[in-house]
């Protein structure tokens, strides 16, 4: 992330940046651990996974909407949190799309059954989860189903693990000069600077050396996923604040909860599968 310093870790000894990084370190290993393991062994695997860290970004959302009085459809979010990654896999942007549309409808119906006191609001927040979350993300699974797709999503993760690591860095260490201070004041341009760096690096020798593809579109890759991860943390910025809330959660020791760690992965995840498929081709033989 960009960051001047993040927060997690209210009580264990932290960072110049305010984390702390034992703990940061140790659950993004074994994160790294379980989806390197499940990537590269059966492919579904991979997305159940994918569905059940999508499961408990779900229900965080839900926990800190209803901190607000705000009543999402969790049964209707829950469902589609499963079939929406699963469709994509299996039949593709197509069906995900209709699956999405009975998702809207699903929520609409369900909601009625409250009265209409809140209905707008109520509606309105479950259907931005279901396009936020489960399918966005679902376009990981888009590049999974691909004839390469492993190869693929390593090197989409390794993009977004070079932004976090890279804006990290640079914002510890020369960070003064805010992005935007009255959404999160601990993401720098001197972070950004470091994001975009480290992850044009990681991007040309990833396509080069896992995709065989030019340097360059590697690069652009960086560039292209640097803004959009940096885009989807300040989103989850501006809902945090907007709800009145520090963490997502308190899941992941040094990180906060799921959606903490899936804000620059889910925006990556589709910009991501956009690029591979206009300069790989869908990769589906």
């Amino acid at each position: 992330m960009t960051d001047l310093g993040a927060n997690s870790g209210d009580n264990a000894p932290k960072s110049r940046a305010g984390r702390n990084l034992p703990a940061a370190i140790g659950s993004g290993l074994a994160l790294g651990a379980v989806v390197l393991l499940s990537l590269f062994t059966w492919k579904w695997t991979f997305g159940v996974v994918v569905v059940v860290a999508l499961l408990i970004a779900v229900r965080e959302f839900v926990q800190a909407f209803g901190s607000r009085g705000i009543k999402v459809a969790r049964t209707p979010l829950l469902i589609a949190t499963v079939l929406l990654p699963t469709t994509a896999f299996i039949w593709g942007l197509s069906v995900e799309v209709v699956v999405l549309g009975i998702t809207v409808l699903f929520v609409m119906f369900w909601r009625i059954r409250l009265g209409t006191e809140g209905y707008v609001r109520d509606v309105s927040a479950s259907i931005f989860v279901a396009a936020y979350v489960p399918f966005m993300a679902g376009f990981v699974m888009l590049t999974l189903a691909a004839d390469d797709g492993p190869k693929r999503v390593l090197v989409f993760i390794l993009l977004t693990v070079a932004n976090d690591i890279g804006g990290y860095a640079a914002g510890v260490f020369f960070g003064k000069h805010p992005i935007a201070a009255q959404i999160s004041p601990k993401k720098s341009w001197e972070g950004f600077a470091g994001s975009l760096l480290l992850q044009s690096a990681v991007g040309a020798a990833a396509f080069v050396l896992l995709l065989e593809a030019p340097w360059w579109q590697g690069v652009l890759a960086g560039v292209v996923l640097t803004v959009t991860a940096t885009a989807g943390d300040f989103s989850e910025s501006a809902i945090k604040r907007d709800l009145g809330i520090k963490d997502m959660g308190r899941l992941l020791p040094g990180h906060g909860g799921m959606m903490d760690r899936l804000d620059s992965l889910i925006p990556n995840a589709f910009a991501s599968w956009v690029i591979f498929t206009i300069f790989l081709g869908s990769g589906i033989s």
